[in-house]
């Protein structure tokens, strides 16, 4: 399993609805979009963090080991932005406006990123799919996320160990070695891949499957304070940063 869902599932609020904390992480989310980068972005930012930090209960070393890869593309895509191509200052220069756009884009999608780690702090992704049914999204689509979720730790957990095989067996002694692990570590891992997939087949037919997985999906009532307290949280972080925006302006 992986260290995210580890913390979805030990999360405080893993017996919340999920509707609950999918409106207020998506909700401060789609308010790092479309709110003014400055101060919208870095108010999000707080926001989120503490969310995360302090009600959530997620531990800062874990959230760090999440947030910087989504950060790390947040720059990457920032960087382009720098520069502009072609024009009489030569083929490359740099953009006269490319420090703010790059960051205004890197405000909004770091803070973007923080609100959808919000979520997936705090949902385990076996608590959502089951309900996507009752949204509208067909069976057999839900059905097919869930084999795939299960088969995806168990072809991880595979690939750990082949790993942890090959370098007991000094496969990663040499760079001509570790090309021959690597290339067998991918052979090993299609090969079981089908043979998972082969076996799950067999067991579905075994025990009658009718083209719908049923699972058991834990109850959990909607908290209509929840939902006041993220609605006037998303209200305050809205309006102070319009009222900020204009002492600004």
């Amino acid at each position: 399993m992986l260290p995210i869902d580890a913390a979805a599932h030990g999360s405080r609020w893993r017996h919340r609805h999920p509707l609950e904390k999918a409106l207020l992480g998506f909700g401060l989310t789609v308010s790092a979009v479309c709110l003014p980068p400055w101060p919208g972005g870095p108010l999000v930012a707080a926001v989120t963090l503490a969310v995360l930090l302090g009600p959530a209960g997620v531990a800062g070393r874990q959230l760090w080991r999440a947030f910087r890869i989504p950060l790390g593309f947040c720059f990457t895509g920032a960087v382009p932005l720098l520069f502009a191509v072609g024009g009489p200052a030569g083929p490359v220069s740099l953009a006269p406006d490319g420090p703010r756009h790059a960051a205004e884009l890197l405000l909004r999608t770091s803070a973007a990123s923080l609100g959808v780690l919000l979520f997936a702090f705090t949902t385990p992704v076996s608590d959502v799919l089951p309900r996507l049914v009752r949204a509208g999204v067909p069976g057999p689509v839900v059905d097919v996320a869930l084999v795939m979720y299960r088969i995806g730790f168990l072809l991880l957990d595979s690939l750990a160990k082949i790993r942890r095989a090959q370098a007991a067996r000094l496969g990663h002694t040499s760079r001509a070695a570790a090309w021959r692990s690597l290339a067998g570590l991918a052979a090993t891992a299609f090969v079981r891949a089908f043979d998972r997939a082969s076996r799950l087949q067999s067991g579905l037919a075994g025990r009658g499957y009718d083209g719908t997985l049923r699972v058991l999906v834990p109850e959990s009532a909607l908290s209509w304070r929840f939902l006041a307290a993220s609605g006037t949280l998303l209200a305050a972080l809205i309006t102070a940063t319009l009222v900020l925006k204009g002492l600004y302006l």
